[in-house]
């Protein structure tokens, strides 16, 4: 994966397809300081592809 596409800026809908959730998921994460980081600016919330690929790394069960 190349850098600039791990630093790549996804919206919420983009990111939601990314993890296959809902977009109603991923803004009940935010407001109970859950699930992956992201970028505010102003009103606009942003996801870092390299974040959301982390966290499912982090979130990852198994053997």
């Amino acid at each position: 994966m190349s850098n600039s596409s791990s630093l790549a800026l996804l919206t919420e809908e983009q990111a939601a397809d990314f993890l296959s959730l809902s977009v109603r998921t991923l803004q009940a994460w935010r407001l109970r300081g859950a699930g992956p980081r992201f970028v505010r600016a102003g009103r606009a919330v942003r996801y870092q592809q390299s974040e959301l690929i982390a966290w499912i790394a982090n979130n990852t069960v198994g053997r």
